[in-house]
């Protein structure tokens, strides 16, 4: 157990105690918000709630566990694709379920987990548990993930996706119809205000560019093929979710559950489905594709008969 007693400095007057220790204390928000709820946060001997604010010049007493640094852990996975490997890249067709790499608090397979198991060797510096990894999908999006293999690469690609020279096309069914048909949300991006695991549109966030346009449409629902210019947690998700066409199977968003259940959906209709970038060695452009996993279409295939 650590702890440290501080005073609240003026600058934080009235801030959220979960966003505070994260200034404070160097804590995510997430672990911030996971100290709070354990009961570990006193100011002036008063045990304070995650929503509740700070008052400037206040004593604040703050007590935790260290969580242990997340690492490698190799994981079998049968289920990972392997699209295209060579000397510089793999790039791997992500079942859900799986995340792109370890972190605090998930204990389930990740797609670092699953090449180590398969022999791959990702030699990368950086973070130990985030070797390689340029981008990543969400633990429930399946779909097309490049990792660098060797430092250069690593390089080149975290320098593609930051200067927005990668192409990256998903497909997702949609509640509804969206109007117009196709278009292009443009919305900043950043935590959700009460929700420590979400993420909303809200005007202190990142600059966040979505473009959609629509495949196909059915009752009450619709496959969109989605471009996207920036790479936020949770974009697509969001971006669709705000526009009042949630992705389906996404309870997260506002989902209706009633319709995932009658799709057989245990997570969101969104697949990475196609990937192009300049390969990091050759100076090559390059396009990945992949096919949509079982789950997803069996709901296409509901839906289509409707």
């Amino acid at each position: 157990m650590e702890s440290r007693s501080l005073p609240v400095p003026d600058g934080l007057d009235g801030t959220r105690v979960d966003a505070a220790l994260a200034k404070m204390l160097g804590f995510s928000r997430t672990f911030a918000a996971d100290v709070v709820e354990a009961g570990g946060v006193a100011m002036d001997g008063r045990v304070l709630a995650k929503s509740d604010k700070l008052a400037g010049g206040a004593w604040l007493e703050v007590s935790w566990t260290p969580k242990e640094e997340p690492r490698v852990v190799p994981v079998a996975v049968p289920e990972l694709g392997i699209v295209h490997d060579d000397d510089d890249i793999v790039v791997v067709d992500k079942p859900a379920g799986v995340a792109a790499h370890p972190s605090l608090g998930w204990e389930g397979p990740t797609v670092l987990g699953a090449l180590a198991a398969a022999g791959f060797r990702i030699a990368t510096t950086g973070a130990a548990e985030r070797q390689g990894v340029v981008h990543r999908l969400d633990v429930g999006t399946s779909g097309l993930m490049v990792v660098a293999k060797t430092e250069s690469a690593y390089t080149a690609l975290k320098h593609a996706f930051k200067a927005r020279e990668v192409d990256k096309v998903y497909h997702a069914v949609v509640q509804g119809h969206p109007d117009p048909l196709s278009g292009t949300i443009d919305a900043p991006i950043g935590r959700h205000p009460t929700h420590s695991w979400k993420f909303a549109v809200t005007p202190a966030g990142k600059d966040s560019v979505t473009h959609y346009e629509t495949i196909e449409a059915f009752r009450g629902a619709a496959l969109l093929e989605i471009h996207l210019e920036t790479g936020r947690t949770h974009q697509i998700r969001v971006h669709m979710a705000a526009h009042r066409h949630p992705c389906v199977g996404d309870p997260l968003y506002g989902a209706d559950p009633t319709l995932s259940a009658r799709l057989g959906l245990a997570r969101q209709w969104l697949h990475a489905q196609e990937l192009s970038f300049t390969h990091p060695a050759t100076g090559e452009w390059v396009t990945f594709t992949s096919h949509y996993p079982a789950d997803l279409a069996h709901a296409l295939e509901i839906l289509r008969g409707d």
